[in-house]
């Protein structure tokens, strides 16, 4: 025996170098991760690609016979009661409402395209009549007041195709007609007067935007502007791309702040849609959450004297590698493990 300490006690050379033969010290402990359980908002949300602009054109067709003797520049505003262009040197005009004047006003007429009407004229001063769904002599005696700053006949009729009905103000975009052009045509393409964002959102992503839901809008400059899903289009298109095809649904989004937006008219934007979330719920990062034997999950709650206790746990919503979770032994603060 004290031979073979003597032989263990030698170095040992081993490729010209020399080593001395030593016990391996213990591992050290490794403290266990942890974090805290802690309360706010869960969003989950999805990254797609959008277009600022002014939103889907709409066409103007004109219905006053004649010949077109005014044209509005590209990019001009037009409002209620303002003109949009000229026919035989009369104004055709923006009106506010739903559907366009399908028949010729006159006294003893009632309906929804007199209410549309009415509301029109009496927003814009004239008086003496009752806005409501029934055409009067006294609606005639204000039209013909209107006609007459107009420059127009003192009629006291509407003919169809004198005023252009539109949701609120708008923009011009295309003048398809030119001065001389026979006025029943295709005149000028009209959007919205305020900058919208358009998605064309794949429709198995469509469950992320609901009207009403937010938006975040990132502009090429890095600005970031607050929108709201105000429409959905209800008609789905096909588009083509190599052996690829992708069908998508139109989603716009309404952007309230417009002097965030700059000079910007069109351009590529990102947008985050916000498709659901929790306010006020105890989370913590999803790698907290233990697999039960018995099936679920649980978290294991860390003592100050570093004593671990495993509770079953629901699981809400998942989110930015958190998850929301609840349960009677919880709270917020708790020190709770996390998976290294």
């Amino acid at each position: 025996m004290k031979r073979l300490w003597w032989l263990l006690a030698l170095p040992v050379v081993f490729a010209g170098a020399i080593f001395y033969p030593r016990h391996a010290d213990p591992a050290p402990a490794v403290k266990p991760s942890t974090t805290k359980i802690t309360r706010g908002t869960l969003t989950v949300t999805e990254d797609v690609d959008g277009t600022l602009g002014f939103g889907t054109a709409t066409t103007v067709v004109g219905r006053l016979p004649g010949m077109v003797t005014g044209l509005p520049g590209e990019g001009t505003t037009v409002q209620r009661g303002q003109q949009l262009y000229r026919v035989d040197g009369g104004p055709v005009l923006l009106w506010y409402g739903t559907a366009p004047l399908y028949r010729t006003l006159k006294p003893g007429d009632e309906g929804a395209d007199v209410a549309m009407f009415e509301a029109g004229l009496a927003a814009l001063g004239y008086k003496g009549f009752t806005a409501d769904d029934s055409y009067t002599s006294a609606t005639a005696d204000a039209v013909r007041d209107w006609q007459e700053s107009l420059g127009l006949p003192r009629t006291g009729t509407v003919e169809v195709g004198r005023i252009v009905v539109a949701p609120g103000a708008v923009r011009v975009g295309q003048v398809r007609a030119h001065l001389g052009d026979n006025a029943t045509t295709a005149v000028l393409d009209w959007t919205g007067s305020a900058r919208v964002v358009t998605v064309r959102l794949d429709v198995t992503k469509q469950e992320l935007a609901s009207v009403g839901d937010a938006a975040r809008v990132r502009l090429p400059n890095d600005t970031v502007v607050d929108g709201t899903i105000s429409a959905i289009g209800a008609v789905a298109t096909a588009s083509v791309q190599g052996n690829t095809t992708t069908v998508t649904v139109d989603v716009t989004v309404t952007l309230a702040a417009q002097d965030k937006l700059g000079t910007y008219d069109a351009a590529p934007v990102d947008v985050t849609l916000v498709s659901e979330s929790r306010e006020n719920v105890l989370t913590v990062p999803v790698a907290a959450l233990v697999a039960l034997a018995e099936g679920g999950y649980g978290l294991q709650i860390v003592n100050d004297a570093g004593g671990v206790r495993t509770v079953a746990v629901k699981t809400g919503l998942f989110a930015a590698g958190r998850v929301e979770v609840s349960g009677a032994d919880l709270s917020e603060g708790l020190t709770v493990g996390v998976a290294a």
